[in-house]
């Protein structure tokens, strides 16, 4: 089977769904790869580097659409090119079920399949798949690059000879992938960096990329991503008036606000208000990537760059993927691959449209002339965080009892292990030499202090712990060392393995240390 990529007919789109390199890794699939003449040149592929990688260049649409079996694009298909589509042929694209009504029914009735992108289900298995994810990666990236293209001043403070630069102050309403993105390159930039989203488990992964989570004084049981798609559920009016007022507070201070607060089919939530706007320095700037739904900012209109009175830019681009088309062009490529790597499980060049399949099911929205949109949720359910078990509170009197209880059991526990121990090295002794037996007790009561101080450590530490026992093992292989000389067969084959062993925690132990250093080092 072949599979095919057109030139986009979208205005101002520069991706491509093929690049020279994922037509290689589809070849290896057994596919044979088309393209149409000047398809990835807006991305920076030429023709010639098609050709290099073995892939079949033709003139025209038409020629495309009628050498290919599988389509892969880019942008929602138009009216013409879903004419195109035959029961014979796979599309896979974006195409916005939930709201492309029209488009199903015209895919419905040519009978052949497609495969949304976008509706790929966000599990574990599925990531590798996931574009929506990859673009919005790249808009957050590609919005603080935008925003500090706007911004009068550098991001991270400065002390010069001429005076003192302030860090600039970012704000990012909305801890979803494109605002994940937007905080790693706002804080790697230098900038003061505020993070806020309707779901407080995100903090914890806000914190660690150096920024400060914005916290509401409002208590609201917040419905689970995992139940949305991974995406935020709606907020009560209640909370929202909370949010609100948080930002008006915040307003007067940040430099840049980054919006990206979405939600699937919905008009984007107005979460920066004209008080908000105004209240803001001159020179400040907004990037509101959910402009494409109206905006997030009052005030932003969709693919403009608009200045109002105050001095405060608000950035309405919807393209910001296609701005940066070779890199996005790149993951998307390589989202298309991973498709197609579970639609051939073969490998033998031949599309098995497994319906039984999670993510192959989900991610269909018209199969064999039906309408297979929506789909039902996935028997692997996305990962949520388990809900807390629910313990009854103790009365201080339940509580002593409890703790008392404890610690009878844990000293009759001990009580019986010095009594067993003791036992075995009486009866040890009895029959063992005495200076060996002075040996004995101190390496019993080292494997004892050993036992007791390595079990109190938090199991997050136990790697570390090893690159330490290097001096232990150490201690050992010399005494391993000085025994392999002896004149018992029984001493040196015990010599020789705990050389062996010693030999191997001291040389994995260096390995540890060297790879943990290197995870604090920056590339």
């Amino acid at each position: 089977m072949k599979i095919g990529t057109p030139l986009e007919v979208e205005a101002g789109e520069n991706r491509v769904a093929m690049t020279p390199d994922s037509a290689r890794q589809l070849q290896k699939l057994g596919y044979d790869c088309v393209i149409e003449a000047g398809a990835g040149a807006k991305a920076g592929f030429s023709d010639a580097d098609y050709t290099a990688a073995g892939v079949e260049v033709v003139t025209g649409a038409d020629a495309l659409w009628s050498a290919s079996d599988i389509i892969a694009k880019v942008r929602i298909p138009q009216e013409a090119e879903l004419g195109r589509l035959t029961a014979d042929k796979t599309l896979i694209t974006f195409f916005n079920p939930g709201g492309n009504e029209a488009g199903l029914e015209q895919a419905k009735a040519t009978g052949g399949s497609v495969i949304a992108m976008e509706m790929v289900p966000r599990i574990s298995r599925a990531q590798k798949m996931d574009a929506l994810s990859s673009m919005a990666n790249i808009a957050g990236y590609r919005a603080v690059i935008e925003a500090g293209n706007n911004f009068g001043r550098f991001f991270t403070g400065q002390i010069t000879a001429a005076g003192k630069v302030p860090p600039a102050k970012v704000l990012v309403v909305g801890a979803g992938v494109a605002g994940l993105a937007a905080i790693g390159t706002s804080t790697s930039l230098g900038a003061i960096t505020y993070a806020f989203d309707v779901r407080p488990e995100v903090a914890e992964q806000v914190e660690s990329m150096g920024a400060e989570f914005v916290y509401l004084d409002f208590e609201e049981e917040q419905q689970d991503g995992a139940a949305t798609g991974g995406y935020a559920a709606v907020s009560s009016p209640e909370f929202r008036e909370a949010q609100l007022a948080k930002f008006r507070e915040l307003a007067p201070e940040v430099d840049i606000v980054i919006t990206t607060a979405l939600i699937p089919n919905r008009p984007a939530p107005k979460l920066w208000t004209a008080d908000m706007i105004a209240a803001m320095k001159p020179g400040s700037v907004i990037v509101d990537l959910a402009a494409e739904k109206g905006g997030n900012a009052e005030g932003t209109v969709m693919d403009e760059k608009v200045v109002t009175e105050n001095g405060v830019t608000i950035i309405g681009y919807t393209d910001f993927p296609s701005r940066m088309a070779a890199q996005a062009s790149t993951l998307y490529s390589t989202n298309i691959r991973h498709m197609m790597t579970d639609l051939t499980p073969e490998k033998d060049g031949q599309i098995n449209h497994n319906m039984e399949d999670d993510v192959i099911r989900g991610a269909t929205v018209a199969h064999a002339g039906a309408i297979t949109f929506p789909p039902p949720p996935p028997k692997v359910a996305a990962i949520a965080a388990k809900p807390k078990e629910v313990v009854p509170e103790l009365t201080p009197e339940e509580k002593r009892a409890a703790e008392t209880a404890a610690f009878k059991a844990q000293t009759k526990n001990q009580v019986t292990l010095l009594a067993v121990g003791g036992a075995l090295l009486l009866a040890v002794g009895l029959v063992a030499p005495a200076s060996f037996m002075q040996h004995f007790i101190v390496f019993v009561l080292s494997v004892f202090i050993g036992f007791q101080v390595i079990w109190g450590v938090a199991h997050s530490l136990h790697t570390p712990l090893m690159a330490v026992t290097n001096a232990i093992s150490s201690i050992i292989i010399l005494g391993a060392l000085m025994q392999i000389g002896s004149g018992s067969w029984l001493v040196i084959i015990l010599a020789s393995l705990s050389i062996f062993m010693a030999g191997i925690n001291i040389f994995g132990g260096f390995l540890v240390t060297r790879r943990m250093l290197a995870m604090f080092q920056k590339s």
